[in-house]
């Protein structure tokens, strides 16, 4: 397993990876700077700048996440989110055919090992309330933003 942290405007990110792709990504102030050698996380740096500089609108890094079959397939959903747009935990339960499981929903989105690269940030409350965000409400505010300025 290889690691990576990097400064970007949300903050240091810690990232790991193994052979098969990208496994966690995690804002971490105090992490140490450090850059192994791995070809994921090498692409992960470059989507990611040009992500922040509103160039990169998908993601084309491997990952390879860890995770329960549902909380899987939380993930995949998100994925289907498009770019500068966001849907209600409830509509993310009704995509999941789930409809009745939004606390699930939901728990599994703060789960998300890849934030950012897997967009839980596009999930807001039903009442247009930006919801929660593992990472910090601020960083979910300036990616929705970025998102908004960039479609």
């Amino acid at each position: 397993m290889a690691k990576c942290v990097f400064e970007t405007p949300l903050g240091k990110i810690e990232a790991m990876a193994d052979e098969e792709g990208l496994c966690s990504l995690d804002f971490d102030e105090n992490a140490s700077v450090s850059d192994e050698e791995n070809a994921h996380l090498t692409q992960l740096q470059s989507e990611l700048r040009e992500y922040f500089e509103g160039k990169r609108k998908t993601f084309d890094v491997r990952l390879n996440p860890k995770g329960t079959p549902f909380q899987m397939a939380v993930w995949r959903t998100l994925c289907d989110i498009p770019y500068g747009n966001v849907i209600s935990y409830s509509q993310e339960a009704q995509m999941l055919s789930h409809a009745k499981a939004v606390r699930a929903v939901a728990n599994a989105n703060g789960k998300n090992p890849l934030p950012i690269i897997i967009p839980c940030h596009r999930v807001i409350a039903k009442n247009g309330g930006i919801g929660g965000y593992s990472g910090g409400i601020w960083r979910k505010e300036f990616m929705l933003e970025l998102e908004r300025k960039n479609r």
